[in-house]
């Protein structure tokens, strides 16, 4: 009995360590899969336009900066996202172009601008029904179980070109500034956009400010137009006062920067309900 006892504590003893080790070894995998997972990549995907409005029947052409030091075999997907569905694959292409479906024939194609390690994704004979947001997509450089996308372009197929991009109240007077005790708001407004595409940053003179940054919906006109409106707020430290901050925004083919200083004896009005 004592010997069966102490064989049975043995083979328990034993096939612990072997189960230890075991998820020992699957915890390690399991991080290093994590780490190539989200880990930086050598491909990287910068799609620059963030919208594209043209009227029907245009043909249109999105591109994809692609920075991979084998451009010319690198495997490239299309993807298009409508509303709240799932995006699906619309073409792919490595030396050639494949459509996903045959019937998308004459209305997609992908060609590569090699000079410029530039994808490009053509949409014919736009229609209404073409109106969504179209992703560029690799697999990462480490590993075929994760893909890395750009930031998608929208595409608008309306009978209304964009506008340019106008600033109100007048000049000098885009950005708000309300000073508290120990802090300063500081509020870009950006009126009268269409469509409704925007991208919107702070930078100070060296980098990109993210901390403190509050982005609004962008809202439509009360008038029943078919014009935009946007908010963004910057909140810094009392002793940031005097620093120089940017609002930086991009509409359609449009970008524009806004400094914080150099305006505010200008500025006559109360702004509270937009805090």
């Amino acid at each position: 009995m004592y010997i069966y006892n102490f064989l049975i504590i043995g083979f328990i003893s034993k096939s612990l360590k072997t189960l230890g080790l075991f998820l020992l070894c699957w915890i390690t995998l399991l991080c290093f899969f994590s780490f190539i997972a989200t880990g930086s990549s050598a491909q990287d995907l910068q799609q620059t336009t963030i919208s594209i409005t043209k009227p029907e029947g245009k043909n249109v052409q999105i591109n994809c900066h692609v920075s991979s030091p084998d451009f010319i075999n690198t495997l490239i997907h299309w993807y298009q996202k409508k509303g709240n569905e799932a995006p699906k694959r619309v073409a792919y292409i490595s030396s050639t172009f494949f459509l996903e479906n045959r019937n998308d024939e004459g209305k997609f194609s992908v060609a590569k601008d090699l000079s410029k390690s530039v994808c490009i994704l053509t949409v014919s004979k736009i229609t209404p029904q073409d109106s969504a947001t179209y992703y560029c997509a690799i697999w990462d450089a480490h590993s075929y179980y994760h893909k890395v996308f750009g930031s998608g372009t929208k595409l608008v197929v309306s009978g209304k070109l964009c506008v340019v991009c106008v600033f109100s109240p007048p000049a000098n007077s885009e950005i708000l500034q309300k000073k508290l005790e120990n802090q300063t708001t500081y509020v870009c407004l950006i009126e009268k956009f269409y469509p409704e595409v925007i991208r919107v940053t702070w930078t100070d003179d060296e980098k990109e400010v993210t901390d403190n940054v509050v982005k609004g919906d962008a809202w439509q006109s009360a008038k029943g137009d078919d014009d935009y409106s946007i908010a963004s707020w910057l909140t810094v430290p009392a002793e940031n006062k005097d620093k120089k901050y940017y609002c930086k925004y991009e509409h359609e083919e449009q970008q524009a920067s806004l400094s914080t200083q150099g305006m505010f004896h200008l500025l006559k009005m109360d702004f509270d309900l937009l805090l």
